[in-house]
């Protein structure tokens, strides 16, 4: 069991080694991705924040049309109250009571609308600075990837572009040296041919009687007898 325990700690590990291998090397897609999804959820939110004001609106004309209504009866019930018709006048009153409770109760949503609406801007605002923060970081993380990849491309290049220059380097020394023996050789059989040549003369012209003559003893003794 424990054997197992530690197969499975090893491929959970493995796992999540692969896991962050692929998200380091899509870490700009992800990031983009991310952005475009929070672009997204502004836009909804912004939606509903534009609802949030509508009902906050329509709460605003509910409550205006209810001071107007209050407002309208207690003069109707002063009317009563001076024509001495005191059973409508609080008839009136009663109803002006019920409209007072109405105009509490779009009061306190009023102002829960209006407490909604300005964390919900105030969000936005935060939300859209964030965003375009984060749409510049994302440019400069592009342009660093751009240049690190060329950057790579170029290292490649002169690495691959050195190798074969000293390749080159080395077949050009071999075709120098093949054709500095090929001269050599040359140089040895002309070398030998006018060798050759100059013997092949000297033997002519003394058949001929020309050149140096021969030395030798008797020689040499013919003459210092004939100087004596």
């Amino acid at each position: 069991m424990s054997i197992l325990k530690k197969i499975m700690t090893a491929v959970k590990g493995g796992a999540r080694e692969i896991g962050e291998f692929i998200v380091d090397a899509n870490g700009t897609r992800i990031f983009e991705q991310e952005l475009n999804d929070a672009q997204v959820h502004l836009h909804r939110a912004k939606q509903d924040l534009t609802e949030v004001m509508a009902k906050q609106m329509q709460s605003a004309r509910k409550m205006n049309a209810l001071k107007s209504h209050i407002k309208d009866h207690e003069g109707f019930t002063i009317k009563a109250l001076d024509q001495g018709d005191e059973s409508l006048a609080l008839e009136i009153a009663e109803k002006i009571a019920g409209s007072e409770m109405d105009l509490m109760e779009q009061e306190e949503l009023h102002s829960s609308f209006s407490e909604h609406v300005s964390r919900l801007k105030g969000l936005v605002k935060k939300t859209e600075r964030q965003i375009k923060e984060y749409e510049r970081q994302l440019s400069v993380v592009k342009t660093t990837e751009s240049v690190q990849k060329a950057s790579e491309a170029i290292t490649d290049n002169f690495s691959a572009t050195n190798s074969k220059i000293l390749s080159a380097r080395d077949s050009l020394e071999r075709i120098k040296m093949r054709q500095q023996r090929t001269y050599d050789r040359l140089a040895a059989a002309e070398e030998l041919e006018a060798e050759n040549s100059n013997v092949d003369l000297e033997a002519r012209m003394k058949a001929a009687g020309m050149g140096e003559p021969e030395t030798t003893g008797s020689t040499v003794l013919d003459r210092i007898k004939a100087a004596r």
